[in-house]
């Protein structure tokens, strides 16, 4: 019997209208044989869990250019969690100030990836993350 599939949702939470970034990693999970839905630009925190449970994900990861990941993060943790799904591990990407990944990382963030952050490790590090390996 094959191997399940890691199922990824990629979201563009907020006003942001920049999803060069998200595309790219939601390119990179594919090719690297997880199953990725990408709900597009302009989000909600409600849009984004209520597609999370629809598709049974095991990871939701957010691209947050915009500055407000310290309100649309902490809501959609509350979403997932509220729709009973405390196993989707959730990662955000974007410009994020270091004060505030450790905040987020205590909100239950499983990882924050800046500019630059090597696609490889964001691969290694959901796989890890969501298989326990």
């Amino acid at each position: 019997m094959a191997e399940k599939k890691i199922r990824v949702l990629v979201a563009k939470p907020g006003l942001d209208g920049h999803d060069r970034g998200a595309k790219v990693i939601a390119r990179a999970l594919r090719d690297a044989g997880m199953e990725v839905i990408y709900t597009g630009l302009r989000q909600t925190p409600e849009m984004i869990a209520e597609a999370a449970l629809q598709e049974d994900v095991d990871a939701v990861g957010l691209s947050i250019l915009s500055g407000a990941h310290m309100a649309l993060v902490p809501r959609v943790l509350d979403l997932l969690r509220a729709n009973g799904q405390d196993k989707v591990r959730v990662f955000v990407g974007g410009i994020i100030p270091d004060e505030d990944v450790t905040k987020l990382q205590a909100a239950g963030v499983a990882g924050v990836y800046g500019p630059g952050s090597p696609t490889q490790k964001i691969i290694d590090d959901i796989r890890a993350t969501v298989t326990g390996a």
